[in-house]
């Protein structure tokens, strides 16, 4: 069994036993955590596998291969999702919808831990939506379909914020928010860090007040020198949380290659790819549906539209189901490593670029 395999199964059982019992912290603080735990390790064998053996296994026992994720976050699904656990580091949000891979659970569990590591009498931070145990679609979102989406909630006052309120400098828990970010950045496999500018700022001249280095900043933040790379980006209806992205090494490139087996197994559905399609005035869904080969509700339903109605110059994804190129496999750059620790972070081992360490490390 794969630590994957042993860690999807010890979630299901959490969810499934622990109820409304106190639980235990799944997740060690990452100054803790043995090598097998802090890094997917246990998974990597599986990228070994040659073709004749991942066929074999999606015949035999597609469980086997752990999490899976396929396509991308705005078109994409899971195999062998797993839930977000109970946790007392974390709530889980009203009515989210809290599976993913493990990759991604583990993650989460890291970033976190962190945070209670340096300052252990932090209060739990809402967690909302990952996505559906089989990942697709998922209402209120046009992302969160392959496993690796987490809309994570702020670090508030004492007696302030809540479940998507909306930060401020006067109810951020700046110190712990930014000990968050980091964590997420230098200790995870990040991807893209959405987030509104009004709160990136605050966060930037909390972390330069630190003693953070000013130039990998810049690399961070995205409104600060307008980086191409920057994992922390602007995008609207950000105000009231963070919305990660995680890239999944494994599972990732695993799903790219055993995708087409699971189709011609019928154990996922066949592909249906995203065309951007720009509006023009005077066009309708019904035109759009004849011209592209779906139906309206395809196209509803793949941008959330309640109504008909469709705005000119605006740009809609119309899902098409046809061959698409092959993916090239995934390649996950290096972790964005700062030069060196702020004395007022110093509490706790952190990876840097000269030293990256067991904690986090570089790619």
């Amino acid at each position: 069994m794969t630590s994957f395999d042993a860690l999807a199964t010890l979630c299901l059982a959490l969810a499934q036993s622990w109820g409304g019992q106190a639980v235990p912290p799944l997740f060690p603080p990452p100054s803790m955590q043995s090598p097998a735990v802090a890094t997917p390790d246990g998974g990597s064998s599986l990228l070994e596998l040659t073709d004749e053996d991942l066929l074999e296994r999606v015949r035999s026992n597609p469980a086997s291969l752990g999490s899976l994720s396929i396509g991308t976050p705005g078109g994409g699904r899971v195999l062998n999702g797993v839930p977000l656990p109970p946790d007392p580091r974390w709530i889980i949000a009203p009515a989210a919808i809290s599976w993913g891979t493990a990759e991604t659970i583990e993650a989460i569990g890291v970033a976190v831990a962190t945070v209670h590591e340096l300052f252990p009498d932090t209060p739990p931070i809402f967690i909302g939506d990952i996505g559906h145990p089989g990942g697709g679609r998922l209402k209120r979102h046009q992302s969160h379909q392959s496993g690796r989406d987490v809309d994570f909630g702020f670090y508030h006052r004492p007696g302030t914020g809540g479940w998507y309120a909306v930060g401020t400098a006067g109810n951020l828990d700046l110190d712990r928010n930014w000990a968050l970010v980091r964590a997420l950045i230098v200790r995870t496999d990040v991807e893209r860090i959405l987030l509104d500018t009004r709160i990136q700022r605050l966060l930037y001249r909390h972390a330069l007040s630190l003693g953070e280095d000013k130039e990998w900043l810049d690399r961070v933040f995205q409104f600060s020198k307008g980086s191409r790379d920057a994992i922390i980006r602007h995008v609207r209806g950000h105000r009231t949380h963070y919305h990660v992205r995680f890239f999944n090494p494994i599972a990732q490139e695993l799903g790219r290659r055993a995708h087409p087996f699971l189709v011609q197994e019928g154990i996922v559905p066949p592909p249906v790819y995203t065309i951007a399609h720009v509006v023009r005035p005077g066009q309708t869904l019904g035109h759009l549906a004849r011209r592209y080969g779906v139906s309206v509700n395809a196209i509803k339903q793949a941008n959330g539209l309640r109504t008909t109605l469709l705005r000119a110059g605006r740009t809609y994804r119309i899902p098409v189901r046809t061959p698409a190129p092959p993916p090239d496999p995934v390649v996950v750059p290096a972790r964005l490593l700062p030069p060196d620790t702020p004395a007022a972070l110093s509490a706790i081992d952190w990876p840097t670029a000269a030293m990256p360490g067991p904690a986090g490390g570089a790619r």
